[in-house]
């Protein structure tokens, strides 16, 4: 991506060689900060705290803790209750236990004073499949935009409606469901966005709107609940989101208010995709209930903050004095309603079939799917280099 004409990742190791820099997302739009996490603590909390999110980069992001965690205590005691700790800080987003599965794994068997370098490598690598895997959604997901600019006979751009924020800023670069937007863009195809606030949080007025104007991509910030109305009156033409868990049946765990905007989707005959990479699919559970739902703070939805007219930031209270409030932060969207997920290798149907059609080693039991052949570019962490 690139903000002010510069290249960056959302996450990349500093200067040092061993601490880690990230782009701090609590203080977007307004200011561009870079934070810096020393230790697994850290990057806990960066995680808990939303510094750091979208299912992808809060992966990334536990990889490196697990790193900045053995650097103190490499011991394979250590290594499990710096897992449990981070898995602990967002339980719903599938990929944060896959990525710190997966550097346990590498850890086995390696002794103890070699597992500090094994590990910055296996996160190394993490990000960058991740970028592949991003632009390999992209290069597909441009087929889709294509298709639907044929079918409006140059009516107008395409209308792609998202929630949340599944761009560069949810993951490690290019995004899931932005990734076709900004390939299309890219490609000269033209295009626009309904983007949604996403309440509580705002990750769609605040940092999908701010990342598709880096990029120079035309949208419009709506509320919530006005979707369902703008698909009615003909002026969606497909829906595109992301997801921090989708389960091998097909259903997608997603930001709240996602099965909603399906429903409305299903109700208008909008196609509703869904984009992921392969380290967002849950391979093992089939049910919706048995996704741990987080439940966030109150003080999300009884407060807001923005910026004054001095340019100062200020938070307000929304709701009156001691109401209660209930903030789950994720909702399921039943496979029947996905018209289909849209992957690192290609489309396919909201089911069992269709994923093991396309990622044939699961069905196997040979675990993780090869990343995608083709590179993305080359290695461009935060500042360039």
């Amino acid at each position: 991506m690139r903000i002010r004409g510069r290249r960056y990742r959302t996450i990349w190791l500093a200067a040092d060689g061993w601490s880690v820099k990230v782009i701090d997302q609590t203080r977007l739009p307004h200011a561009f900060v870079v934070r810096r996490l020393t230790s697994l603590g850290d990057a806990a909390e960066a995680i808990r705290t939303m510094v750091v999110r979208g299912a992808p980069l809060i992966g990334a992001t536990a990889a490196y803790g697990l790193c900045l965690g053995a650097r103190e205590d490499a011991s394979d005691r250590s290594l499990d209750v710096g897992r449990e700790t981070l898995l602990a800080a967002r339980p719903t987003a599938i990929n944060l236990r896959w990525a710190l599965d997966k550097l346990r794994g590498v850890a086995r068997g390696v002794p103890v004073e070699e597992r500090v370098g094994v590990l910055y490598a296996a996160a190394a690598e993490i990000c960058d499949a991740d970028v592949r895997a991003c632009e390999a959604i992209g290069r597909h997901g441009v087929e889709l935009i294509r298709a639907a600019k044929v079918g409006k006979r140059g009516r107008g751009p395409v209308n792609i409606l998202t929630h949340c924020n599944a761009g560069w800023l949810a993951t490690v670069d290019w995004g899931t469901a932005l990734a076709p937007v900004y390939a299309a863009h890219d490609k000269g195809i033209d295009l626009h966005v309904w983007v949604d606030e996403t309440r509580p949080r705002n990750q769609g007025a605040n940092l999908t709107a701010w990342e598709l104007a880096q990029h120079g991509v035309p949208y419009t910030v709506i509320p919530d609940n006005a979707g369902g109305h703008l698909m009615q009156r003909g002026e969606v033409d497909l829906c595109i989101t992301g997801t921090d868990r989708t389960l091998i049946s097909g259903d997608v765990c997603n930001k709240i208010g996602t099965y909603l905007k399906a429903l409305a989707a299903k109700d208008t005959g909008v196609p509703f995709y869904v984009a992921l990479p392969h380290s967002s699919v849950d391979w093992e559970e089939t049910t919706g209930s048995a996704v741990p739902i987080e439940e966030r703070p109150e003080r999300e939805v009884t407060h807001v903050e923005g910026r004054a007219p001095d340019g100062s930031t200020v938070v307000v209270r929304v709701t009156p004095e001691g109401s209660p409030v209930a903030n789950h932060a994720f909702d399921i969207t039943p496979a029947r309603l996905v018209t289909g997920l849209l992957t690192d290798r290609g489309l396919c149907d909201a089911s069992p079939a269709g994923l093991f059609r396309l990622f044939p080693e699961r069905r196997a039991g040979k675990g993780d799917p090869s990343p995608p052949a083709r590179m993305a570019e080359s290695r461009v962490p935060g500042g360039g280099g």
